[in-house]
This record gives C-alpha cells, sequence and structure tokens, in this order.
C-alpha cells in the first residue's frame, strides 16, 4: 500500500522574500532627497543664527571704539576684526552718534547654502555705548 505524500515536490522551492531584493535600496533612493533637504535647511538655520550672531559681535566692538573720541573713525575697521572673515566682508557698519551715547548698527548679508541663491537677506544687530 502507497503512503499519501504531505507535500508535492515541484523542483526548488522559491526563496522566501525572493520578490523583495533590492526593496530597500529603492526605498532609501526616494527617501534621500527628503534627508537632503533637512540637512541643508538645518545648515542654512545655522548659518542664520551665525551671522545674527557674528552682527552682534561686531556692532559691540565697533560701538567700543567709536566711544573713545580719538579712534571714533575706526569704528568699522574694529568691527570687522572682531568678526569672522566671511561675514566681516558681508557686513556694514552705520554710526549715530549724539551727546553722550554712541550708537553702532551692523548689518550682515546672510548667504544661503542652495546654489544660485543669492542671500536670504540681512541680519541687523545694534549696540550703544556711553562716550568716554
Amino acid at each position: 500500500m502507497r503512503q499519501p505524500r504531505l507535500f508535492r515536490l515541484r523542483g526548488p522551492a522559491p526563496l522566501r522574500g525572493a520578490r523583495d531584493r533590492g526593496a530597500s535600496a529603492v526605498e532609501f533612493a526616494g527617501i534621500l532627497p527628503l534627508l537632503l533637504l533637512v540637512a541643508m535647511a538645518a545648515i542654512q538655520l545655522g548659518l542664520v543664527g551665525y551671522a545674527v550672531q557674528q552682527a552682534g559681535t561686531g556692532a559691540r566692538a565697533a560701538a567700543r571704539t567709536a566711544s573713545h573720541q580719538e579712534t571714533e573713525g575706526l569704528y568699522a575697521a574694529r568691527g570687522r576684526a572682531a568678526m569672522s572673515d566671511w561675514t566681516g566682508r558681508r557686513a556694514r557698519f552705520a554710526l549715530s552718534a549724539g551727546g553722550e551715547e554712541v550708537r553702532v548698527t551692523t548689518t550682515v548679508t546672510i548667504p544661503s547654502v542652495i546654489p544660485g541663491l543669492g542671500s536670504l537677506g540681512e541680519a541687523s544687530r545694534s549696540a550703544t555705548m556711553p562716550r568716554d
């Protein structure tokens, strides 16, 4: 008497998940532009914060220099010297002296990490110092 077969033999059984090969690479390629966009946005946000911080540093240094009568004309050079090179090149200084105080406003152009896009505006900070 013949024993019943519990399973059929049809050649090699297909590997489990064989149709899923390469799916993770395709998913990664699909999500990569989004990851790059998020990374560029984070870098751009850091550049904005750095430009604002550097504008404040330059304004304080320039106001400190302008508060001295003998070095009032050197305020922009001293403000740029207190800033990093790339922000100092993008900075403008405005002096408003009145009475017992000197006020310097520093404006820095914010660069863009996206090629072809010139700038994202300006960061401006002011500092006031009493005259000597």
